[in-house]
């Protein structure tokens, strides 16, 4: 798994994106971030790698390197 693929696919889950996203990103102030993309963005990942990840195990994450991290740590 690539952490440029996965930024990808996390933008992917926005319906307009204005900013491009880093690993450093704090995702939830990306402008456009709801509970509805947060429930897309868990799909994406089921969908993708095959990793359900838990809402609980997400709100402790705050940057796109963060969320990476814990989805590789669960493959």
């Amino acid at each position: 798994m690539d952490i440029q693929e996965f930024i990808a696919n996390v933008a992917e889950q926005f319906d307009d994106l204005q900013v491009e996203l880093t690993p450093a990103t704090e995702f939830r102030k990306v402008e456009g971030w709801t509970s509805l993309v947060a429930l897309l963005v868990i799909t994406m990942v089921d969908d993708e790698y095959g990793i359900v990840l838990p809402p609980e195990e997400m709100r402790k994450t705050n940057t796109i390197q963060e969320l990476f991290d814990l989805v590789v740590s669960k493959q």
